[in-house]
């Protein structure tokens, strides 16, 4: 393949993602989420269902923007309420609902899967080789 097409390739492995995850979230019923919402999901169930949106937005390598943007899909769906934080009045506090903690099982389930179809073919050496060569693309763009 053309070195040229590197940045092709990345969009489309992006595309290949998306979609699997479209269709798994389908498969387990889960609506209103695209992978984005991922990460979110991730650190707030990392840390006990609440996290101020700066946290999370520094957490996650995305600027606060993009994180309450985010955020407000996950509201409009119900996976997550915004909170005064009443330790920092300068702050909102993210809490995943009853809703937002009900896919967690699910959640944990389709990343598995996810990685396993990355992976898939892959011996211990080439994942190592792939982040390190993935973490030095990406340095590039820093």
């Amino acid at each position: 393949m053309n070195q040229k097409y590197i940045i092709g390739l990345i969009g489309s492995i992006r595309e290949g993602y998306n979609k699997f995850l479209e269709k798994e979230l389908d498969k387990k019923g889960i609506t209103g989420l695209v992978s984005s919402h991922g990460a979110i999901l991730s650190v707030l169930y990392k840390h006990n269902g609440t996290l101020p949106v700066l946290q999370i937005a520094d957490l996650i390598n995305r600027t606060k923007s993009t994180v309450t943007e985010l955020i407000a899909k996950l509201e409009k769906n119900e996976y997550v309420i915004k909170k005064p934080n009443p330790d920092d009045k300068r702050s909102t506090l993210i809490e995943l609902t009853k809703k937002g903690q009900s896919i967690q099982q699910s959640f944990y389930e389709i990343s598995e899967n996810l990685i396993k179809t990355t992976y898939k073919g892959f011996t211990e050496e080439e994942k190592d080789q792939l982040i390190a060569l993935l973490l030095k693309v990406k340095k590039n763009f820093k």
